[in-house]
C-alpha cells in the first residue's frame, strides 16, 4: 500500500495555521491539497497526523468504528490529560457499544412535550433578541446569535427560569461570549467551577424531583444496568453546553453574512419562504463551523491508497469535505436552492451530532423570523473571523438591521 503522494511542507503547515482561518479564505488551499491527494501527512504540536480532505473518504471513516476510535480524542488541539480523564465517559470521546448506551439516555429525553417546550423557548428568545437588535438599529450579530443556543441549552438541561441569567452569564464567562474566546483563563476556570457546582445541586434535585430534561435523564439512566457516575453526568452536561453552543452560533453569523453578500439569495428567500429548509442546509454546508474531528486507527487500514498503522491519528477536515467539487457542484457558491446537499456539518456515523435536529430547528426559527421581520441587513464594519483550527466561525459581525 502507498503512503500517499508527497505533500509540500508548506501545505501541511498552512492547514494547521489558525491565521489561515482567521483570514477566512482556506478554500483554495483545500482544493490545491485535494488535487494532489485526498489524504496528507502533517504535524501539529509535534505529533504526526493524517489529514483527510475528501468528502467520500471522510464519510467512510466516520462510519467505521471497527477500525477507528474516538476515545483517544476528537480534536488536534486537545489537552491530553483532560482527554484521558474523560475518555469512555463523555459521549463524544466514547466508542461503541458504551457510546450507544449513553446516547440513548440523552436522546430518550427528547419527548414530544420537551421538544414542543424547546421550540417555544426558541421563538421567545428569537423574538426578544430581534426586538432589541431592531430597536438598536446597529448591533454585533455574534452577540445576537449567542443568545439563542445558550437559552435553549439551559432549557434542555433543565435549568429553572429563575437560574437562567446566572447560567447564561457563567457559560459566557467559561466559553466566551459572541464567539470571543474567554479573555481571562483564570476567570474561565472559575466559571467552569461555578457551572460544575450548579450541576451538582441540580443533579441532587433531579434525583429527588424528576422532570422532563436531560439532567433528569442522565440522573436516572443506566448503561448495561449500571447508573452513570456523577463524573459522567457532569462531563456530558459540559459537553452538551460547549457542543450545543458552537454550531448554531457560528452558522447563524455566517449564514447572515452569506445572505448579505448574496442579496439575490436573500430576495429569493423573502419571496419564497418555502425555500427555508434547503437554505438552512446550505447555511450549514457553506459555514461548516466544526472544522475537523479526530479519529485514531485501531487496526491496519487504508484510506484512498494511504496506509495507516494502529495508533495513527486521522483529522477529518469536515469543512474541506463540504467544499469538495466531486460531491457539490460549484462548491464555493452559496445557493439556497441546493439539492441534494449531503453536507458533513454534523459529521456522520454513530457520532453524528446528537443535537443536529435541534440546531437545524434553531436556525430555521432564527432565519424564518429574520426574513419575516427584517427588510434589509447590511454590514457596518468588517467581520472578524475566529483564530482557530477547530471552529470556522466569527468573533464579530457589525450589522444594521432594518425592520420590514
Amino acid at each position: 500500500m502507498s503512503r500517499g503522494r508527497p505533500v509540500t511542507a508548506l501545505s501541511s503547515l498552512e492547514l494547521c495555521d489558525p491565521d489561515l482561518y482567521a483570514q477566512g479564505h482556506p478554500e483554495e488551499l483545500w482544493q490545491r491539497m485535494r488535487r494532489i491527494a485526498p489524504v496528507h501527512e502533517g504535524e501539529y504540536d509535534g505529533r504526526r497526523f493524517h489529514a483527510v480532505l475528501s468528502h467520500t473518504e471522510i464519510s467512510r471513516v466516520v462510519k467505521d468504528t471497527r477500525r477507528f476510535s474516538s476515545q483517544q480524542g476528537m480534536r488536534l488541539d486537545q489537552n491530553p490529560a483532560a482527554t484521558a480523564a474523560a475518555s469512555g465517559k463523555m459521549l463524544i470521546i466514547t466508542d461503541p457499544p458504551r457510546h450507544g448506551g449513553i446516547r440513548r439516555i440523552v436522546s430518550g429525553a427528547f419527548t414530544p412535550r420537551m421538544v414542543a417546550r424547546l421550540e417555544q423557548s426558541m421563538r421567545e428568545t428569537v423574538t426578544a433578541v430581534l426586538d432589541e437588535a431592531l430597536e438598536a438599529g446597529e448591533c454585533d450579530f455574534t452577540r445576537v446569535a449567542a443568545r439563542l443556543p445558550l437559552s435553549v441549552i439551559c432549557d434542555m438541561l433543565g435549568v429553572p427560569p429563575g437560574d437562567r441569567d446566572f447560567m447564561l452569564e457563567r457559560t459566557k464567562a467559561a466559553f466566551g461570549e459572541g464567539g470571543e474566546p474567554a479573555a481571562d483563563p483564570l476567570a474561565s476556570a472559575e466559571a467552569h467551577a461555578d457551572i460544575l457546582s450548579y450541576y451538582e445541586e441540580l443533579l441532587a434535585r433531579r434525583r429527588r424531583e424528576p422532570q422532563e430534561d436531560i439532567v433528569t435523564a442522565l440522573a436516572h439512566g443506566t448503561v448495561d444496568g449500571v447508573p452513570l457516575t456523577d463524573e459522567e453526568i457532569f462531563l456530558n452536561c459540559d459537553g452538551l453546553v460547549s457542543g450545543g453552543n458552537e454550531t448554531t452560533r457560528h452558522a447563524s453569523v455566517g449564514g447572515l453574512l452569506a445572505l448579505m453578500r448574496h442579496p439575490a439569495q436573500w430576495t429569493s428567500l423573502r419571496e419564497d419562504p418555502e425555500l427555508l429548509p434547503t437554505a438552512v442546509q446550505e447555511i450549514l454546508r457553506f459555514t461548516s463551523p466544526a472544522m475537523h474531528v479526530l479519529r485514531t486507527a485501531t487496526a491496519p487500514v487504508e484510506i484512498a491508497g494511504h496506509a495507516l498503522a494502529p495508533g495513527d491519528q486521522v483529522a477529518l477536515w469536515l469543512a474541506a469535505g463540504n467544499r469538495d467539487g466531486a460531491v457539490f457542484e460549484d462548491p464555493d457558491r452559496f445557493d439556497v436552492t441546493r439539492r441534494p446537499n449531503p453536507h458533513l456539518a454534523f459529521a456522520g456515523g454513530p457520532h453524528y451530532c446528537l443535537g443536529a435536529a435541534l440546531a437545524t430547528r434553531e436556525l430555521t426559527v432564527l432565519f424564518g423570523e429574520l426574513l419575516r421581520r427584517v427588510r434589509d441587513a447590511e454590514p457596518v464594519g468588517p467581520p472578524r473571523r475566529t483564530r482557530s483550527i477547530l471552529i470556522w466561525g466569527y468573533d464579530t459581525l457589525p450589522v444594521r438591521l432594518v425592520a420590514a
